[in-house]
């Protein structure tokens, strides 16, 4: 399954949010829809969802014009929104319910989910009496319970302990290698590069960078290293090449050109005790400043 944004526009009045976006995401992959706030993230899925129509353009599913009634979203938004004094039983049955689930399926998907993220002790508790990271556990499985194609994940990764952190990267790896097309928006650069392939940047209300994370980062220029070593200092003060210390300690070595890479990293490690010597990636972070430091 391909899912398409195709040249969406969106007017609110007189005021254009979205601005010709496009974008495309695949089954069995991760999606990141970056943007600052405002950028028009939450404004393209809630389009990408039929929340709300478009002023133009057109949502497609392998070329064609999405059928809603076939194509099952399950989304976690960034603002909670169950009910704390319900039990949790009973509103997860319900949401799975409106999804299409007969009341058995229902009991038997959420009970499924309980236990798999450790929660069925609460099963009969209302929402009210859990702590935050529990109670985004509970609106996760919102997004899961009725087995949709398409999982949105807005910040899921928020209020989330280090533990439970790694249960839900469980969950999204496994929800991936089932084909599901998983798409995240969040702020957590590091968790967008650990999980998606390919990745779209929104700045006033225009994708102004997409395609897949890894050829993005290879298509910078390849004329710096990064070097960890316990003669750091040494490096500097005697190689005569242009330096600068990172954020971590390690050395980052700028060459007049990427021709230079092997000689330069034969040289240093014939002459000193390194312990890593790698041609230096701009992370995600460096990247989204880039393409968002000035808001269009």
């Amino acid at each position: 399954m391909i899912l398409e944004l195709k040249n969406i526009e969106k007017n609110f009045g007189d005021k254009q949010v979205l601005k010709g976006v496009s974008f495309t995401a695949e089954s069995g992959k991760a999606f990141g829809l970056l943007g600052r706030n405002g950028a028009g993230k939450t404004t393209s899925i809630r389009i990408m969802m039929d929340v709300f129509p478009a002023t133009n353009g057109q949502v497609l599913i392998d070329g064609k014009p999405i059928d809603y009634s076939k194509v099952q979203f399950g989304y976690l938004p960034e603002e909670r929104g169950l009910y704390p004094k319900k039990k949790i039983i009973e509103q997860l049955t319900y949401f799975a319910q409106l999804k299409g689930k007969s009341k058995k399926e229902a009991v038997e998907a959420v009970d499924y989910w309980l236990d798999r993220l450790g929660m069925s002790e609460y099963r009969n508790k209302k929402l009210e009496t859990l702590s935050k990271g529990n109670q985004q556990k509970i609106q996760l499985i919102t997004a899961l319970a009725h087995d949709p194609h398409i999982v949105i994940l807005d910040e899921p990764f928020s209020g989330l302990d280090p533990v439970n952190a790694l249960l839900l990267k469980d969950i999204v790896k496994e929800t991936i290698s089932k084909g599901k097309i998983v798409l995240f928006s969040s702020h957590q650069m590091s968790y967008i590069e650990e999980f998606c392939d390919s990745i779209a940047i929104i700045n006033g209300g225009r994708v102004v960078l997409t395609g897949d994370l890894q050829e993005i980062k290879r298509n910078y220029p390849r004329n710096r290293l990064v070097v960890r070593s316990p003669q750091i200092q040494q490096i500097k003060n005697e190689s005569g090449y242009t330096c600068e210390t990172g954020e971590n300690g390690e050395l980052i070595i700028t060459l007049s050109s990427a021709d230079e890479k092997a000689v330069t990293m034969q040289k240093l490690t014939s002459k000193y005790d390194i312990d890593e010597i790698k041609v230096y990636e701009p992370s995600l972070n460096d990247i989204f400043v880039e393409y968002t430091e000035s808001q269009i």
